[in-house]
C-alpha cells in the first residue's frame, strides 16, 4: 500500500470515535482476555492518600519486565477462592537506565500501561512498581459505597478470561450480542457484518445493553445477608437468617440472595438458603433464575444442588434463553451434561431463533459443539434470520468448529434471509482461514446475496484485503456487478479501509471506468467519500477524470457537492474540467456554494482555469482572466444564487469579492436576496442588504423577499430585519394586488403563516387591510386556528381584537381554535379564547374538547394525537365541561387518558365520573378505558382502573382487555390483569370464540404465550372456525409461536378446523415452510401425514402446490401418499400445475406414459395408492377410493377455507 493510502487510512482511523479511548476512571480496556492498560477503578481516593490501617495491605516492591507487569496486573484481579481481590495499581515513578521519570496525566490520573511503555520503550527493560495496594470486595464496597453485586460482577468478568462473552457471565443473552453487532456494525445496505473492534472499553461494551455491569455509585448498600454471601461466611448467614433476615429479599433488579450465591457458584450457601426457604425458581427483572446464574458461572456443584431442589431446567429469561443456552455460550460443558438428560430437546430456540448450538458455535466452544451434536442437536437449525451455526462460526473464524460442523453434514452453501452464505460471513470479518477452507470445499466463489453482492463485494466493502487477495487468486470475478451495477471496485473505492483492496483489484484487471446503473464510476465513489489517494490510483491507472453519471455530474461535481477539498485539489491537479456542466447545467462551483462548502469554493475560484462557455441568454463567449461567476444554470441561477440558498456567508463574500452581481435575476426574476429570504438565512440577508441588494425587488410574480421571509421565518429575525430596512409589506404585484390580496388569492398563505409562525408585528400590519379575517387555507384553517395551534398568544390576541371567529371549524378534523390551543397545551391562548367563548354561541364545542385529550387526524387516517396538559384541563374543568362527553365514536376523555397513559388524570376524572348517575364507560364498539390502557401497555393506568370494583369483571366488547394486552405483547399488563381479576380470564372468549392465547399466537408473542399457559390457559382451545392457537400461528407463519406451542406447550397436532385442515395444512397453504417443518418434525402417524381436508387435499397436495421443496421432501420421507386424489381428481404431482388446463394436459401426458393414471378419465375403476418399500416391492399404502379428473370448481388456494384471524377489517380491532 502506498504511503498516501497509509496516510489517508491513518486520518480515517483518527476520525473514528471510540476506537481507542483514553482510560477513564471506572473503565477496563480489554483485548480478548488480555489486560492492556493499568486498571484503576478508584472513584474517590487521592493518589497520595496512605492506606487505612487494617483495611489495606502493601505488596513488596517488584522488579518487572513489561510482559511480567501486564501479567501481574491481570492476575491481581483474579478470583482467589471466595475472596476476590480488587487491584488498584498506581505508578508514581520507575527507574529506566538509572534515571527516574514521572508519568501521570495532568489531572493526576494513571498513565495507561500501553502509553507508558510506548513513552519509555520498556519492552526489554525493568520497571519498579512504587507500590501496589489490594482491597477486598467488602472493603472496597464499604469504602466507596458501591454495590457488592456490581463490583463482583466486574471482577468476575475480568477473571473469566473471555471478554467477548463476559455479559453471559452476568447472564446476558447471546441475542443481545447479535443485536448489538448487527445494529452497530451492519453495512449500510448490502454488507453482512463489519469486523468487530478487537479492543474496546468493557464499560462501554456492556453499557450498550439494558443492564449495565459497570461500577457505579449507588445510594443504598446491599443488605447484610448479601454481604455475608459475598464474604462466604455460612455462620454469619445462619445468624442473619435466625434474626429474621428475609431470605427472599429483592434488590432493585428483583434479584434474591439465592441469585447472588448462584452467581458465586457456592453450593454450600445455595443449600443453606434453599433449606431456609429461598425460592429456587425466583426470577429477576430479566427473568433470570438462580440456575441461569449458576450455569453462567460454570459451577456444576451449584447446578446439581439447584436441580436437586427442583430448579426448572426449562426456565426462560426475557430473551427466551434456557440454562442450556447460557451453558453453551459460556463453555459450561459439565453443566450442560447435567442439564441435557433432563430436557426434552436440545433444539429449543431463544427469542432470536437461535439454539444452544448457535451459541456454542459463535463462541467457538468445540467441546460444547461436540456434546450438542452427540445429543441430537439439529446442525442445520436456523434462527429468525435464517442464519445457521455455520454462519456464526464462519463469521467468528472458529476453524475447528467450522470443520466439525461440515463433517457432521452442515450445508456449506446455506443462505440466510438476505442470501448471505458462510463464505460471505467469513469474508466480511476477514477470516482468511475459513475462506480458504470453504473454497477448498468447492463453494461457488461468485455466489450472490439478494442484493447481488458476492463475497468479493463484501470483503472490499469491509476492507478485508487479505480475503480480497485470496478470492482473486481463486478466480473471483473482479468486475461482477451487483443488482445496482456496482462492482467490487466501487465498494473498495467507497470503503473506509478499502485502499489496499482497490490496489489489488486494479492490479488484477478490474475495469476502472466501469459504471453502475446510475452511471457512477469508481472515481465517482471516491468523490462521494473523499478518498483522494484512491482517486489518484484510479486516475493513474486510466480512470476517466471527467466521466459523467446519468445526471451529467463528473467526479469534480460530486466532490464539490460533498465538500471534499483535498479530493477537489487532486482532481484539478490531474486536469479535471472545472467548467464542465453537470445536473441542470450547474458547475462544480454551483454545487459547492449550494452546499455551503466555503473551502471548496475558494479552491475552485483559485484554480486559475478560465471558463469558456456560451451564456444561456446570449451568444457571447465569456473569456476573462478568471471566469465568469455570473454564468447561470438551466434555471438562470448564478453561483451567488446558490450561495444565498446554501446559507454560507463566507461563500457569498468570496463570490462578491470575485465580482458576482448581487442583483442578478434567475429565469423567475428572483435575486440572491429572494433565495436567502426564502431559506431564512439571516446572515446572508444581512450581508446582501448591506452590500446594496434591492430589498424591495420583485420577481416575475411581483413577490419581494419579504413575501418569502414571511412564509418561512421561524424566529422572526429575518422578517424583522427586512421591515427595519424599509421592506414594504404593501407592495403590489403586476396585477395590482398587494401582499394581503395576493395571500388571499393563494389561500392566505402569507397571512396564515405569519399567524402560524407568530409574527404578530407583521400580522398587525397585514390585518389593517384584510377584509375577511376568517378566510381559510386549503385545509379550512383560519389564521386564528393556526396561531392557537402554535401557541402564539400575541397573534391570537391581535386576531381576536380584530374580530376573528373562535367557532370556525376546519375542513379535516372539524376542530375550532379552542381545540387547536388545547392540543398542544397552550394555556395563554386557551385563556384568551375562553374569554371570548363565554357567550352562548360558542359554548357548544366545549364538550368535544375532551378535557385536553383531542382527537385529530395525523399523517395517516386513524392516527391519534392525545395530549396531557394539566393546566388546560384545569381551566376547562372550571368552565364546567362534561366529564363524560363523547366524540363521534362514543369515546370519553377517560378513554383518551387511558389510551395515552395519563394515570394522574385518569384517577381524578374517574372519581368524578363514577359519582355521576349515568356512568357509561363503553364507546360505540364496547371498548372501555381498561381496553385502551391494556392495548397500549399503560400499566399505571391499568392499576388505577383496577382499583375500582367496576373493572374487577370484564364487560363491554368481548375482545377483552387481556386480548388487547397480549396481542401487542404487553405481558406485564397481562400479568396485572390476571393477578387482579382471576386466572380464569385466560380462557375468556371473544365473539368469534378466540381466547387470549389465540391472540398471542396470532401476533407471535411467545412471552405472552408462556404467561398464559403458566396460568392454565387451554392450549388446544378452538374458536368458532375450529382453529386452535397453533393453527392461528401456523396460518400466520409465526415461527416463534409455532416452535413454542409445538415443542414446549405440546399442542395437539391432530386437531382439525371446520374445513378439516390440520395445522400442517394451514402452514403449507400460506407457504410458511419453516412452520410446516417444525410441525412435521413432530408428526410420525401416517394418518396425519395423509390427512385430507374438505377438498380432499393432503399436506403433500398443498406443499407441492406452493413449491415448498423441503416440506415435500420431508413428507415423502415420512411416507406421504403420492397417488392421493383431491376433489378435482388431482394427485400431488398435478397439484403443482398453475391452473386447470395445465393440470389436464399433464394428466393426459401421464396417462400416455403410464399403464394407468390415478387421474385418467379413461380409467373407470378405483385403485389403491402404491408405495415402494426398501426392497423396491410395490405394496398398498392407502385403501381409499379415488375419483377421476373433474373440473376445477374453485381455485386451489381457496380450498383451505376462508381466512380468519385478526386483521384490519375485523370489527373487533379496526379501531385499534
Amino acid at each position: 500500500m502506498c504511503a498516501g493510502a497509509a496516510a489517508e487510512d491513518g486520518r480515517a482511523q483518527a476520525r473514528r470515535p471510540g476506537k481507542r479511548e483514553a482510560l477513564k476512571s471506572g473503565e477496563f480496556l480489554v483485548w480478548r482476555g488480555v489486560l492492556k492498560d493499568v486498571i484503576d477503578i478508584s472513584l474517590a481516593e487521592k493518589s497520595s492518600r496512605e492506606p487505612q490501617k487494617g483495611a489495606l495491605r502493601f505488596l513488596p516492591v517488584m522488579q518487572l519486565s513489561h510482559q511480567a507487569f501486564a501479567m501481574a496486573a491481570a492476575n491481581l484481579v483474579n478470583n482467589t477462592g471466595r475472596k476476590m481481590l480488587l487491584a488498584r495499581i498506581k505508578i508514581t515513578g520507575f527507574c529506566c537506565q538509572g534515571k527516574q521519570f514521572q508519568f501521570q496525566h495532568a489531572k493526576g490520573k494513571n498513565m495507561p500501561l500501553s502509553s507508558l511503555v510506548k513513552a519509555v520503550k520498556l519492552k526489554e527493560k525493568k520497571c519498579t512498581l512504587k507500590y501496589v495496594r489490594n482491597l477486598t470486595v467488602s472493603e472496597f464496597s464499604q469504602h466507596y459505597k458501591i454495590e457488592f453485586f456490581k463490583v463482583c460482577r466486574v471482577m468476575k468478568s475480568l477473571s473469566s478470561g473471555d471478554p467477548w462473552f463476559v455479559f453471559l457471565t452476568d447472564s446476558f443473552a447471546s441475542s443481545r450480542l447479535y443485536a448489538y453487532m448487527e445494529k452497530k456494525m451492519q453495512t449500510a445496505t448490502q454488507g453482512f457484518l463489519l469486523p468487530f473492534m478487537p479492543e474496546i472499553s468493557l464499560k462501554y461494551f456492556l453499557g450498550l445493553f439494558s443492564e449495565s455491569v459497570s461500577v457505579q455509585r449507588v445510594n443504598q448498600w446491599q443488605p447484610p445477608l448479601v454481604q455475608a454471601i459475598f464474604s462466604g461466611d455460612p455462620e454469619e448467614i445462619r445468624m442473619l437468617i435466625y434474626k429474621t433476615e428475609d431470605v427472599n429479599a429483592l434488590d432493585a433488579e428483583k434479584r434474591t440472595p439465592l441469585h447472588v450465591a448462584s452467581f458465586l457458584g457456592d453450593a454450600d450457601i445455595i443449600e443453606l438458603l434453599i433449606l431456609s426457604g429461598a425460592r429456587v425458581n425466583a426470577k429477576d427483572n430479566m427473568w433470570l433464575t438462580p440456575l441461569h446464574r449458576a450455569v453462567a458461572s460454570r459451577s456444576e456443584e451449584a447446578v446439581q444442588v439447584l436441580i436437586k431442589h427442583s430448579a426448572d431446567v426449562n426456565a426462560r429469561d426475557k430473551n427466551w434463553q434456557t440454562p442450556l443456552h447460557v451453558a453453551a455460550a459460556n463453555k459450561a460443558v459439565k453443566c450442560a451434561e447435567i442439564l441435557i438428560p433432563l430436557l426434552s430437546s436440545v433444539n429449543v430456540s431463544d427469542r432470536g431463533g437461535r439454539t444452544a448450538l448457535h451459541h456454542a458455535a459463535l463462541n467457538g466452544h468445540i467441546e460444547m459443539v461436540n456434546l450438542l451434536l452427540a445429543k441430537g442437536a439439529n446442525i442445520n437449525a436456523f434462527d429468525k434470520k435464517d442464519r445457521r451455526a455455520l454462519h456464526w462460526a464462519a463469521y467468528m473464524g472458529h476453524l475447528e468448529v467450522v470443520a466439525l460442523l461440515i463433517n457432521h453434514g452442515a450445508e456449506v452453501t446455506c443462505k440466510d434471509k438476505k442470501g448471505y452464505t458462510p463464505l460471505h460471513a467469513a469474508a466480511s470479518n476477514g477470516q482468511i482461514n475459513i475462506v480458504k477452507q470453504l473454497l477448498n470445499l468447492g463453494v461457488e466463489i461468485d455466489e450472490m446475496n439478494i442484493y447481488g453482492n458476492t463475497a468479493l463485494h463484501i470483503a472490499c466493502y469491509n476492507g478485508q484485503d487479505s480475503v480480497v487477495n485470496e478470492l482473486i487468486d481463486y478466480g473471483a470475478n473482479v468486475n461482477q456487478p451487483n443488482n445496482n451495477g456496482f462492482t467490487p471496485l466501487h465498494f473498495a473505492a467507497a470503503s473506509t479501509h478499502g485502499a489496499l483492496c482497490l490496489e489489488l483489484l486494479v492490479n488484477n484487471g478490474a475495469d476502472v471506468n466501469i459504471q453502475s446503473k446510475d452511471g457512477k464510476s469508481p472515481l465517482h465513489m471516491t468523490a462521494v467519500h473523499g478518498r483522494f489517494t484512491r482517486s489518484q490510483t484510479l486516475i493513474q491507472n486510466g480512470g476517466e477524470i471527467d466521466c459523467v453519471d446519468k445526471d451529467g455530474n463528473t467526479p469534480l461535481h460530486v466532490a464539490a457537492r460533498y465538500g471534499h477539498e483535498l479530493l477537489i485539489n487532486t482532481l484539478i491537479t490531474s486536469g479535471a474540467d472545472t467548467a464542465k456542466c453537470g445536473i441542470h447545467n450547474m458547475f462544480p462551483l454551483h454545487l459547492a456554494a449550494l452546499n455551503a462548502h466555503s473551502d471548496c469554493c475558494r479552491k475552485l475560484l483559485s484554480s486559475g482555469q478560465k471558463y469558456s462557455i456560451v451564456s444561456l441568454f446570449s451568444n457571447e463567449h465569456v473569456l476573462s482572466a478568471g471566469f465568469d461567476i455570473d454564468t447561470p444554470d438551466s434555471f438562470g441561477r448564478t453561483c451567488l444564487h446558490a450561495a444565498a440558498a446554501g446559507g454560507n456567508v463566507e461563500c457569498i463574500k468570496l463570490l462578491q469579492s470575485s465580482g458576482a452581481d448581487f442583483n442578478k435575476k434567475d429565469k423567475c426574476g428572483r435575486t440572491p436576496l429572494h433565495y436567502a429570504a426564502a431559506n431564512c438565512h439571516f446572515h446572508c440577508i444581512e450581508t446582501l442588504v448591506t452590500t446594496g441588494a434591492n430589498i424591495n425587488e420583485t420577481d416575475d410574480w411581483g413577490r419581494t423577499p419579504l413575501h418569502y421571509a414571511a412564509a418561512s421565518d421561524m424566529d422572526r429575525k429575518c422578517l424583522e430585519f427586512l421591515l427595519q430596512n424599509d421592506a414594504n409589506p404593501s407592495i403590489q404585484d403586476k396585477e395590482g394586488y398587494n401582499t394581503v390580496h395576493y395571500a388571499a388569492a393563494y389561500g392566505h398563505r402569507q397571512c396564515l403563516e405569519l399567524a402560524y409562525n407568530g409574527h404578530h408585528q407583521a400580522l398587525e400590519v397585514l390585518l389593517q387591510s384584510l377584509v375577511d379575517l376568517d378566510i381559510k387555507d386549503e385545509k379550512g384553517r383560519t389564521a386564528l386556528d393556526l396561531a392557537a395551534f402554535r401557541g402564539h398568544a400575541e397573534c391570537v390576541e391581535a386576531l381576536i381584537s380584530q374580530g376573528a371567529s373562535v367557532t370556525v371549524k376546519d375542513n379535516v378534523t372539524k376542530r375550532t381554535p379552542l381545540h387547536a390551543s388545547v392540543i398542544n397545551g397552550h394555556t395563554p391562548c386557551l385563556r384568551l379564547l375562553l374569554e371570548v367563548a363565554d357567550n352562548p354561541d360558542v359554548t357548544t364545542p366545549k364538550d368535544s374538547l375532551h378535557l385536553g385529550v383531542i382527537r385529530v387526524w395525523g399523517k395517516e387516517p386513524g392516527s391519534w394525537i392525545m395530549t396531557g396538559h394539566e393546566e388546560c384541563v384545569q381551566m376547562l374543568l372550571e368552565k364546567e365541561v362534561s366529564i363524560l362527553c363523547k366524540d363521534a365514536r362514543g369515546r370519553t376523555p377517560l378513554h383518551f387518558a387511558a389510551a395515552r397513559g395519563h394515570a394522574t388524570w385518569l384517577s381524578e376524572l374517574l372519581q368524578v365520573a363514577l359519582s355521576e348517575e349515568d356512568c357509561s364507560l363503553k364507546d360505540n364498539q364496547g371498548y372501555t378505558p381498561l381496553h385502551w390502557a391494556s392495548y397500549n401497555g399503560h400499566e399505571n393506568c391499568i392499576e388505577v382502573l383496577l382499583e375500582q370494583k367496576l373493572f374487577h369483571k370484564f364487560y363491554g366488547n368481548s375482545f377483552s382487555p387481556l386480548h388487547c394486552a397480549v396481542i401487542n405483547d404487553h405481558e406485564n399488563c397481562a400479568s396485572l390483569l390476571i393477578g387482579a381479576i382471576d386466572t380464569s380470564i385466560v380462557n375468556c372468549e371473544d365473539d368469534k370464540g378466540r381466547t387470549p392465547l389465540h391472540a398471542a399466537a396470532f401476533a407471535d408473542h411467545v412471552e405472552c404465550l408462556q404467561l398464559l399457559l403458566s396460568h392454565s390457559a387451554q392450549v388446544n382451545a378452538a374458536d368458532r372456525a375450529g382453529r386452535t392457537p397453533l393453527m392461528m400461528a401456523a396460518h400466520g407463519g409465526h415461527v416463534g409461536a409455532v416452535d413454542f406451542l409445538v415443542n414446549i406447550a405440546k399442542a395437539d397436532l391432530t386437531l382439525k378446523d371446520k374445513e378439516l385442515n390440520t395445522s400442517l395444512h394451514l402452514a403449507s397453504s400460506k407457504g410458511h415452510e419453516k412452520c410446516a417443518l417444525l410441525i412435521l418434525d413432530k408428526i410420525q402417524e401416517q394418518s396425519l401425514i395423509n390427512a385430507k381436508n374438505n377438498a380432499l387435499q393432503t399436506p403433500l397436495h398443498i406443499a407441492a402446490r406452493n413449491g415448498l421443496k423441503m416440506v415435500v421432501e420431508e413428507l415423502l420421507a415420512k411416507g406421504a401418499c403420492v397417488l392421493a386424489v383431491d376433489e378435482n381428481g388431482h394427485t400431488p404431482a398435478l397439484a403443482c400445475a398453475p391452473n386447470k388446463d395445465v393440470a389436464d394436459c399433464l394428466a393426459l401426458i401421464l396417462a400416455t406414459m403410464m399403464p394407468f393414471s390415478p387421474s385418467s378419465s379413461v380409467t373407470a375403476f378405483n385403485f389403491a395408492c402404491f408405495k415402494k418399500d426398501s426392497l423396491g416391492r410395490t405394496h398398498l399404502c392407502d385403501g381409499s377410493a379415488m375419483g377421476s379428473i373433474n373440473s376445477y370448481n374453485k381455485p386451489l388456494s381457496n380450498n383451505i377455507g376462508t381466512e380468519d384471524g385478526y386483521n384490519e377489517n375485523d370489527s373487533d380491532s379496526e379501531t385499534f
